[in-house]
Order: C-alpha cells, then sequence, then structure tokens
C-alpha cells in the first residue's frame, strides 16, 4: 500500500529530498502517483530508499545495489516495523537481518550471524559471537592464573568468562569447583547446571555435578551424573572408579566390578575397593 508522501519519508528516513529524487532517477524505487502527481511510497520503498542510501556511502557498486534491492524488495513483507530490520553489506553483497535471520539479498543464501557497522565512512563486519568467546577466553585465562594466588578474584574472573560465554564449560567447571571448595555447594551446584543448560553437556561439568552431589549425600542422584559424564567420556577414570565405589555400596557388586575392571585398564592402577 502507498502511503508514504515525500515529505513523511524525509522525515523518517531523515534523507534529504535530492538524496530521494536522486535514487529514484537511479532506479532504486519506484513510487505511484497520487491524485495530484506527488510521489507516493510504499512500506518497501522506505525500507529501500533507506538501504539503498546507506550501501551507496559505503561505495558498494550501484549496479550491485539495485540488483540486491530487487531482490530485497521482493523478500520483505507489507509490513513490519522498521527498527525490526537491519540492512547492511558484507564485502559487495547486500545482507539483511530480521530477528535471528540472516539472508543475503540477492541470492536468499542465510548468513552466519555478523552485524555490519558503518561509522566514519569505513564498513565493518563484525561477529559478536566470536568477540564474546575470545572474552570469556581472556577471562577464563586470567582466572587460571589467578587460582593460586586470589581465589576470591578467580572466581570473579570466571563469572565474566560466563557472563560473555555462558556456554563456556571451562570456566563453569572451575568456577564450580571452587565455590564447592569454599564451603558454597548449592552456589556451585547453581553454577554446574547452569553450565550444563548452556553447553547441552559436557563430561567434566557432569563429573564435578556428581562429586559435588555425593559429598552432599545425594548417592542416587550422584550416580545418574556420573554415568551422564562417562556417556560424554567413558575414559574419566576417576568417574569409574566413583561408581564403582558407590555401587559397592549400595550392593550391586556386577556394577562395581565392572566399573572398577575400567578404570584399572585406564590406570593400571589399583586402589583396593
Amino acid at each position: 500500500m502507498h502511503q508514504y508522501g515525500v515529505r513523511r519519508v524525509e522525515k523518517l528516513l531523515s534523507l534529504p529530498r535530492s538524496a530521494i529524487r536522486g535514487m529514484i532517477k537511479a532506479g532504486f524505487v519506484s513510487p505511484v502517483r497520487g491524485p495530484r502527481g506527488a510521489f507516493l511510497f510504499s512500506f518497501q520503498d522506505l525500507i529501500v530508499l533507506r538501504t539503498a542510501w546507506a550501501l551507496a556511502q559505503a561505495d558498494l557498486p550501484q549496479r550491485r545495489i539495485i540488483r540486491s534491492l530487487k531482490h530485497l524488495r521482493d523478500q520483505l513483507p507489507e509490513s513490519v516495523p522498521l527498527s525490526g530490520l537491519r540492512i547492511g553489506a558484507v564485502g559487495d553483497r547486500v545482507v539483511v537481518q530480521q530477528g535471528d535471520t540472516r539472508w543475503q539479498a540477492d541470492s536468499g543464501q542465510y548468513l552466519l550471524a555478523l552485524e555490519v557497522d558503518l561509522a566514519d565512512g569505513i564498513l565493518n563486519v563484525i561477529d559478536r559471537k566470536a568477540q564474546a568467546k575470545a572474552r570469556a577466553e581472556d577471562w577464563f585465562d586470567q582466572a587460571v592464573t589467578l587460582e593460586e594466588t586470589d581465589v576470591a578474584t578467580a572466581q570473579r574472573a570466571y563469572e565474566e568468562a560466563l557472563a560473555a560465554d555462558p556456554a563456556h564449560a571451562g570456566a563453569a567447571t572451575n568456577l564450580g569447583r571452587l565455590l564447592h571448595e569454599s564451603g558454597r555447594p548449592d552456589a556451585a551446584e547453581r553454577v554446574y547446571r547452569a553450565g550444563l543448560a548452556a553447553c547441552g553437556s559436557d563430561a567434566l561439568l557432569h563429573y564435578n555435578l556428581g562429586v559435588l552431589l555425593e559429598d552432599t549425600g545425594r548417592t542416587d542422584e550422584a550416580v545418574h551424573a556420573y554415568e551422564h559424564a562417562l556417556a560424554d567420556d567413558a575414559g574419566l577414570a576417576d568417574c569409574h572408579y566413583n561408581l564403582a565405589r558407590l555401587h559397592q555400596a549400595q550392593g550391586r557388586q556386577k556394577e562395581a566390578i565392572r566399573h572398577l575392571a575400567r578404570y584399572r585398564k585406564l590406570t593400571g592402577e589399583d586402589r583396593g575397593g
């Protein structure tokens, strides 16, 4: 539906009238004429105008812009908040983001989660997820270094790592261990479970959770946690040993023998049992 006049487009998009007329002349948009011959633009025209202006400022080839915007127009809904779309460029390609979905305007090909930022005439392509993971890794490295000298600061560094990347299994494992060792099992359990929810599954997180559950008297839950750990990594020798011990205490001799044999095979040691 064509309902936006030139004056309203100027106000909505903060574009000078000369720029709007120039983009019409260049073929970026084809507004209809109203009853008095005035240009009337559709919602799709507004998106295309704003996009064309931004991409032109980024010095993309005009032919590329026109071709991409033609495909973009075909894919746009008739009505969506202007803030609901983010349109930019990766190299000489026009990319569109609506919610969590990104696609290449001239081919419809879906793209990785990149963010495009145009500042001071420089087009920057930013992978926010990669940046967050890098920050998390930096905090994790700092925390590991600090553990021997300043446990409290190490804990805060692990928390920062998890704030940047909740799926950082190493940070969750180490933070939970420090909390457990400092007499805060409830807090440690929350960290382990949040880490598992974010990661999907992780052998060491399951194992550490099993140790915590065993220490707090929840033997059956500990057994399940150890079993989950072994499902992720059957080579965790200490996990086999702990399961052997728990199974023996609960009278499940066959299971105890099986896990103890596996432990001995992995380590070549014999702790008895």
